[in-house]
């Protein structure tokens, strides 16, 4: 599925404020509202991030970001962390298996 590059407006360089953004249709198809967190592995970084998906933000019509401040260190660090309004980097997020995805980096930054 392809998931869009968020932030809140900050902007911090310590990664805070970072996720990314997936469609009403992705969430639906590939997360279930009874899960807690979910796993996500980050291209280049040998540990997995546990991500809240336990919230109504998550759930509803507007939001549906999976927000983490290492998905935000991992953002900067590969300088995808500055976008032009409107236009954040695309990303695939791969299904491993249920609850464990792949954010892979985009292919041409």
């Amino acid at each position: 599925m392809i998931v869009k590059a968020w932030n809140n407006g900050e902007r911090s360089s310590d990664g805070n404020g970072y996720g990314v953004k997936l469609s009403v249709r992705d969430r639906d198809r590939y997360f279930i509202p009874s899960w807690k967190t979910v796993s996500i592995e980050l291209e280049g970084n040998p540990d997995s991030i546990a991500v809240n998906v336990d919230k109504p933000s998550f759930w509803n019509k507007t939001c549906r970001e999976l927000i983490h401040k290492e998905i935000g260190k991992w953002l900067i660090k590969n300088g995808l962390s500055d976008w032009s309004p409107y236009h954040p980097p695309a990303h695939e997020l791969q299904v491993i298996n249920e609850r464990k995805f792949f954010l892979k980096l985009p292919t041409s930054k």
